[in-house]
């Protein structure tokens, strides 16, 4: 019988396996907009660590390896600004970003206070703006990242969860 994936807080010692992960996942959205210079790319171990020890971080496991991370903290303005998400490449598409998303959320409002979630992901990551809108975000604007990536900024109200499958 297979082990099941869970979701929890992270932990200190998490913060290698979140970098590692990070730095893996984002390969792909790295080569569809051919910059290596992403964020995820270029954050180094430290500032993973601090992170985790600052921000809202959590993890899916499978057995000891940490297989999914996504990490939020509340802003200035009583959004929470939610990032990082990102799920190994052979899991994908079985739920567990959907999960990620909803642990963060609800833990970003009832322990932090936020009203509302934000998030954003390259304009031509359809994978991932399926997912978002899947789970009730809507477009709120664009910008473009200081690596030169066109981002589409997201956000849903604190409370508003859809259906995920």
């Amino acid at each position: 019988m297979g082990m099941s994936v869970t979701i929890s807080v992270a932990t200190e010692q998490d913060a290698e396996q979140i970098f590692r992960l990070q730095y893996l996942c984002f390969q792909r959205e790295a080569a569809l907009y051919g910059n290596y210079r992403i964020d995820p790319l270029v954050q180094s171990l430290d500032s993973v660590r601090d992170e985790v020890a600052a921000d809202c971080v959590f993890v899916a496991r499978l057995g000891e390896e940490v297989v999914g991370s996504v990490r939020g903290k509340v802003t200035e303005d009583g959004a929470a600004a939610i990032g990082k998400l990102c799920v190994h490449p052979r899991l994908q598409g079985h739920g567990i970003g959907a999960r990620l998303l909803r642990a963060a959320e609800t833990a970003l409002a009832e322990q932090r206070g936020a009203t509302r979630f934000r998030l954003h992901t390259g304009h031509r990551s359809e994978g991932n703006l399926r997912l978002y809108r899947r789970v009730g975000y809507e477009t709120v604007g664009r910008s473009t990242g200081a690596d030169g990536v066109e981002l589409i900024i997201l956000e849903k109200q604190a409370g508003t969860y859809a259906t995920t499958a």
